[in-house]
Formats: structure tokens, C-alpha cells, sequence
């Protein structure tokens, strides 16, 4: 008959959260088994020392290898799997000369320990208990004295070895976490804390229920004295008491590529709970759980703006989104515009810069804007198009490089030739002109072209046009506008 196999918590630290289960199984125990490192002392054995009965045999299982470089040749990976292999083996020894066997693990045997593995290679063979133990952060949360969750708040708990971006994206989405696994990851577990506007809610707790516990403000902390055993608890009823000034964020998506969305986006994204704009634009905005999305169509922008100035009012993190720059052409003017309203005099309004179509465009084709240009929509739904004719006008008269927003769409098919026509009076017919359509995207083209072989017909909503000044050219390696003026 063979031994039974037992993963026992032990709690984070101090004897007297034992749990009475553990210690009578503890007290009976055959063999008893825990995990130490390299040249130190097993902090499970020493928590549960007390209760080990005499003539107990113990294994110790040490680590080869914690942080440091290994010669195994399978790496870190391979040294590792090959320690809980003959680990495994030892425990297995004993049990099938039917000796029960206890493994101690801090706090709880199935939150980041150990016993896990030894679980993974011996339950499916020996009668197996598990005995569950104070978790480290619930002793954590005791010492800092932090609720850490109420009523319908979520909680994550987080390993600080997590990519960093990964990180602060997932502390910006949750009301509550823990942190753990800190040690050298702290550095980076503070800049994501910031990056994630919660560095202000987060403390540090250091062995929790020992003896040398201490705890204090993250933003407090000195990097090079943060042992593995500590932990950031990061609370919701903070979140709750400190919120921010109502502020409206306005952001550029970019041209389409999720690569063209600066970090500064990414990064207001992640932290936002609400997303307001034009449907396809919301659309690209990656889903994530917490986030509500507000789509619209394309000619009510003055009433997003208002629906997004209404949510940040009423205490709400907003974002408006805008393809390209938002700038541009974008929402950035409408939601100003709705701004004026005195109703939204205590919302404040940040306007996140983007990479803009014409940017696109042009670096697609060289560098067609490398000296002084204009930028014109020929949409005439906000403005009667003999101001469009005007600008024009005056724009090639002044010899600037021109880029065409908002050439044609399925209502408007007429003013792009119009603008040919005007452009001709006072551009030669050899004039360079970049056609960029659905630059970015799998459907992308670029065509260079003159002003007088430019097709009307081969335009639509998908394409930019920059019209070259005269002293713009086709080079070897593309389009280009001198910076000096003869």
C-alpha cells in the first residue's frame, strides 16, 4: 500500500497562520519535504519548524539554479525541469514504501508554488490532498491595512516578470491587483504602476507577517533594496476616493497600421473606460474587458463631442478617437467646439498627436513635403466650395506643395476635377502629383502621376493627393521637394 501525498500551505510567514489542518498533518507527517535555495534556508521549513514530529524525515528539494546562469543545456528551462523530475522521483521513493509525504509551501500550494510541480508528476499516481494556506498578499493587504476589493470590483493579480507595456496595460484595466514576484523586477513594476496612473494607489509590503515585515508607498521605495519576498498592493477603495479632474482626451489612431499608433496613444487607451467616435475608428481600438465603445456616424461630430464632454463631466475616463491626426481634419476642432459650452468649463481637454495621412502618404513616396506645404479638404459640407476655389487658388499661385484631403466620396464627384482645372490655370502640366490610396493597409497603392494626366475618375474617399510645388521632382529613389528656393 503506498504513502499519501499532501501539498500543505503554510502561510506567508508567520507560525500562527497555520491552519489547524496543517498543523495535524504536519504533526503526523512521515516525511516532510520543502523547497530551499541555492546556499539558503527553506522559509517553509522555518515557518512550520515547530511542528515537525521527531524522527521525521525530511527532504530538502534545493533549487540548482534561481536567478542565476546555469551550464544544464537545456538552459534555465532544462535545469529546472530536470530538478522536479528527480525531486518527484525522491518524493515517489517514499511513497511507494507507503510513508506519507507533507510538502510544505508558503503561503498556498496552487498560487505560484512549488508543490505544483510536484503535483503535476505525482497525483495522477499516489492519493493526493491539498491543504490550501493564507496567500502572501492577504497577509499583505492585513499589514497595509488597504480594503482591497468591494462590492463588484475586480481584482487581478499580476507576476512582476511580465512585459512591462503588458503590465501597466492590465494594472490600468483592473480596480484592484497584486503585484508579485518583485526582486529586480521592481524597477519595472514601478514604471508600469506610472505608466498606468497607479502609482499613487500602490504599497510595497515586504515579508508579510514576519518578524522584519515593513511596508510603505511604492513611490517610496528604493530599488536596490526590494527582496523576492514582497509584493505591491494596488486597492480599489483608493481609486475610488482619488478621483482625477474631469478631462477629455483626444487621440490620433493613425493612418490604419496598429505600428502607426504612438505609445502615448496605446498608453491613454489602456487606461480610458470609455472610447467615443466614428464607428470604423472606434472599431480598430482593441477590445478589452472595462472598455465601453460609443460609435456614430461620420456628420454628427459636434454631438460626439458632446456625448464624450457629458461622460468625462460625470466623472468618466473618455477618449475620443479620429483616424490619422485627430487634428487634422479630425474631431480635435469639434469637440472644442462643444467645449465652449460654459456646462463644460471643468473639463479640461488633451489632445493626443497621431501620425496624419498626409505623413503617410508622403513617406510612402519620399519626401514630397520637405519644404513649406499646404493641407486642403475638398469637402464642401462645412464650408461653400468657392472658399475651397479660393484657397486653391491662392495655394498655387504661392507655388506651395498641396496636399488634398477628402477628394471625392459618392456624393461628391465633381469638385476633384474642378480643382484640376483650377490648379492648371497657374501649375504647368508636368506638376508631380502622388496618388496614396489606402496607404497602410493590405490594399495599398501609390501612384505618381502629372497634373494634366491626373484622372478624376480614379479618385475617391480612400485617396490622398499631394500636388507638387514646381520645383518638386521624381528622383531614383522617389519624390522629393528641395528645402531651398532659387
Amino acid at each position: 500500500m503506498t504513502g499519501r501525498l499532501y501539498g500543505v500551505g503554510v502561510g506567508p510567514g508567520d507560525p500562527e497562520l497555520i491552519t489547524r489542518k496543517a498543523a495535524r498533518l504536519i504533526a503526523s507527517a512521515d516525511v516532510i519535504a520543502y523547497h530551499a535555495g541555492v546556499g539558503k534556508a527553506s522559509n517553509a521549513r522555518r515557518i512550520a519548524a515547530e511542528l515537525f514530529p521527531d524522527g521525521v524525515v525530511e527532504e530538502q528539494l534545493t533549487y540548482p539554479v534561481t536567478t542565476g546562469t546555469t551550464a544544464h543545456p537545456g538552459g534555465y528551462a532544462g535545469a529546472m525541469a530536470a530538478f522536479y523530475e528527480e525531486s518527484a522521483a525522491r518524493l515517489a521513493h517514499h511513497l511507494d514504501a507507503g510513508r506519507d509525504v507533507v510538502v510544505l509551501a508558503e503561503g498556498d500550494p496552487l498560487f505560484y508554488g512549488s508543490y505544483m510541480y510536484m503535483h503535476d508528476r505525482l497525483a495522477d499516481r499516489y492519493e493526493t490532498e491539498i491543504v490550501p494556506g493564507v496567500p502572501a498578499f492577504a497577509a499583505a493587504t492585513a499589514a497595509a491595512a488597504s480594503p482591497l476589493a468591494r462590492q463588484t470590483d475586480v481584482l487581478t493579480v499580476l507576476p512582476g516578470t511580465m512585459p512591462e507595456a503588458e503590465l501597466a496595460r492590465r494594472l490600468a484595466d483592473t480596480d484592484a491587483a497584486i503585484v508579485m514576484k518583485l526582486g529586480r523586477t521592481f524597477p519595472a513594476v514601478r514604471r508600469a504602476l506610472e505608466a498606468a496612473g497607479r502609482l499613487d494607489d500602490a504599497v510595497y509590503v515586504e515579508r508579510a507577517s514576519m518578524a522584519e515585515e515593513r511596508w510603505l508607498p511604492v513611490a517610496e521605495v528604493e530599488a536596490d533594496s526590494v527582496p523576492y519576498f514582497s509584493l505591491v498592493v494596488v486597492t480599489g477603495d483608493t481609486r475610488r476616493r482619488r478621483r482625477a479632474p474631469a478631462e477629455l482626451l483626444v487621440v490620433g489612431l493613425g493612418p490604419g497600421p496598429h505600428g502607426w499608433v504612438t505609445p502615448e496613444v496605446s498608453a491613454a487607451l489602456a487606461q480610458v473606460d470609455h472610447v467615443v467616435g466614428y464607428g470604423p475608428y472606434v472599431d480598430r481600438v482593441p477590445e478589452r474587458q472595462g472598455l465601453t465603445r460609443h460609435s456614430s456616424g461620420n456628420t454628427v461630430e459636434v454631438d460626439r463631442a458632446r456625448h464624450a464632454l457629458d461622460l468625462a463631466k460625470a466623472g468618466e475616463r473618455v477618449a475620443v478617437v479620429s483616424g490619422g491626426d485627430a487634428g487634422v481634419f479630425g474631431m480635435a476642432a469639434a469637440v472644442f467646439e462643444a467645449a465652449e459650452d460654459p456646462a463644460y468649463a471643468d473639463v479640461s481637454v488633451r489632445v493626443l498627436p497621431g501620425v496624419s495621412a498626409v505623413q503617410a502618404v508622403a513617406a510612402r513616396a519620399g519626401a514630397p513635403i520637405g519644404a513649406d506645404f499646404a493641407v486642403v479638404s475638398l469637402s464642401d459640407r462645412l464650408k461653400p466650395w468657392s472658399v475651397v476655389e479660393r484657397r486653391l487658388r491662392a495655394i498655387a499661385e504661392a507655388d506651395l506643395v498641396l496636399a488634398i484631403y477628402n477628394p471625392a466620396s459618392r456624393t461628391r464627384t465633381e469638385q476633384i476635377g474642378t480643382a484640376q482645372r483650377v490648379l492648371l490655370e497657374h501649375r504647368k502640366p508636368d506638376t508631380v502629383v502622388v496618388v496614396g490610396r489606402d496607404v497602410g493597409r493590405a490594399e495599398e497603392s501609390l501612384t505618381v502621376t502629372t497634373l494634366a494626366e491626373l484622372d478624376p475618375d480614379s479618385i475617391d474617399m480612400k485617396c490622398l493627393l499631394i500636388v507638387g510645388a514646381e520645383s518638386t521632382r521624381v528622383g531614383p529613389h522617389g519624390v522629393w521637394t528641395p528645402r531651398f528656393v532659387e
